[in-house]
This record gives C-alpha cells, structure tokens and sequence, in this order.
C-alpha cells in the first residue's frame, strides 16, 4: 500500500500498526526527547499521516514540533481561550462547518476584526494553534488537511508594525514543517499595500511546495475564490450559501472554549502527547456547555 491508501485506513488497522511501531522506537531513541519513555498510537499518527506514511520525514516532523513548543514557550504554553475571549469576540476569526470537496478543513481570518492596539501578534498566533492543535486531532483533517482563507480587508500600518523577521520565522515554520497538519491551500484577500512588506518577510521561510499553494485574489474576489470552494462550503459574505461568518465565526469561539480543559492539557504535557480523541472533545464539550452558556 502506498501512503495515500494507508492515509484512509481506521486508526486500529493492522497496517497500519508497523508505521506507528517503527516511528516509536525511532522517536524514542532520537536526541532531544530524553526522557521520553513512548507515545500514543494516536498521537504518533497525526504524523505519519501528515507525511503519507514516509517514517523518516513524520519522525523529522515530530522532532520539529518538539523543537519549536520547547524553543516557543511563549506561544506554545498558552493555550488558554479565556486568555483571548475579547479576541475571538469580536468574529475574527472561523472554522467552517463544511469541508470542501476535497475533504479538507476550510479557516478563515478576518484581520480587521484585530486591532493592534488591544491585541498583539503573538496573541493572534495563539489562537491559531489552539484552533491547529484542535483541528490536528480530527482523522479526517490528518487525512485532508486544511485551507486557509485570509480577509485583509483593514489590514493597515498598526498591523504591519506588529510583525518582525522573529516572529515571521514562527509563523512559517508551523506553516511549513514543524505541525502535524497539510496545509493545502493559502487564499489572500482584500491584500492592501501595507501587506506586500509582511508577505515578503515571510515568504523565504516558507517552502516551495507551500509558496506554490498561495493565492492572491484582491479585492474582487468572489468568482476566483469560487473555483477553489463550492457554494455550500462558504458564508454568503465570501459568495457562497452557507451559514453567515458571524455565525461561524460564534460556533468556533464555542468550540474552543468547550476544548480549553484539552488544550491546556496539551499546553502542560512535555511533549503534547495526551492521546485526544474525537470521544474526548466531545466529553470535553459536553462538561464545558455550562460554562459557555454564562458566558
């Protein structure tokens, strides 16, 4: 079997059992985890999936992922949603109820709900990996990856002045190698001036096959974006039929705050490793609805 057959097996499958073995052991006795005893089935294949199954690229991906939590404690640890309600308030940012055609999740960012002067970049960042470490749980996300689709309609200065070739290379490098999801789409939006600088910090980090996937759409976006997304995966700001953003945007900040027991969990644990399940997220949900609701 090649790697994409292997991708749509169930988790329990005996095929699948040698890849996670093998990627074990080789973790286990890689430098920089010492101490680390083993990992979870689950856990392990959220990166042999993420690289079709190819040990030694899931393994340098692992061992990526460890690198960046250990040398990015200021993201990586603060994985609290109550720590960015004000945030995730004011509809900036969704995870669509639908997948696309392709399976995939579909994100989208609306940066002029964020303003620079309340919240800062890193801030913005944690977000996006509560919503990656939450997503990266998903065996069809693992199988299918996700698109992102980034608004910049009042992206201005403020915005700009936030980001720095440090904080670049943190971002490109989840983008790129160091979490354990497929990113297969970038779709830019509403780009204004202000941004071009920004992108061409980033984009040396970023690599090639990632650099291929990026879409610049402007402002008349509506046709172009739909030859990537069907009607029915998104909101009708963005020219499609599904539910409005503002209700998406409210499901997700829902969804968050009903895993923020698992991500803090995951926050604490050494290596991330706390072996979630789509059973877990959903006990997580049913203990946190109380709680929302106050909200």
């Amino acid at each position: 079997m090649n790697g994409p057959q292997l991708n749509e097996l169930p988790d329990d499958s005996e095929h699948l059992a040698p890849f996670v073995s093998c990627l074990r052991g080789r973790a286990v006795l890689a430098g920089g985890l010492s101490g680390v005893r083993t990992f979870s089935n689950g856990f392990l294949l959220k990166f042999l999936r993420a690289r079709d199954f190819d040990v030694e690229l899931a393994l340098k991906l692992l061992l990526n992922y460890q690198t960046w939590r250990k040398e990015s404690p200021e993201i990586s640890k603060c994985l609290s949603p109550s720590s960015v309600l004000g945030l995730l308030n004011t509809s900036y940012h969704a995870v669509l109820q639908q997948r696309d055609h392709t399976g995939s999740r579909v994100l989208i960012y609306r940066i002029g709900q964020w303003s620079p002067k309340d919240w800062s970049a890193f801030q913005v960042f944690q977000v996006s990996l509560m919503t990656s470490e939450i997503i990266s749980t998903e065996t069809e996300t693992q199988r299918h990856g996700l698109k992102v689709i980034f608004d910049l309609k009042g992206w201005s200065l403020s915005h700009a002045l936030q980001f720095s070739p440090f904080l670049a290379r943190k971002i490109s490098s989840v983008l790129s190698d160091s979490f354990p999801l497929k990113v297969r789409g970038i779709h830019l939006l509403n780009e204004p001036m202000f941004f071009h600088p920004v992108f061409t910090m980033i984009r040396p980090f970023l690599s090639e096959k990632i650099r291929q996937r990026i879409h610049m759409h402007g402002t008349d976006f509506q046709d172009s974006l739909g030859d990537f997304f069907s009607p029915p995966v998104l909101p009708p700001e963005y020219g499609g039929e599904g539910p409005g953003i503002e209700e998406a945007c409210q499901d997700w900040t829902n969804k968050l705050f009903q895993s923020e027991m698992i991500l803090q969990q995951i926050a604490s644990h050494p290596t991330g490793d706390i072996a979630i399940t789509p059973e877990d997220l959903l006990i997580s949900e049913g203990a946190e609805t109380a709680q929302i609701s106050e909200r």
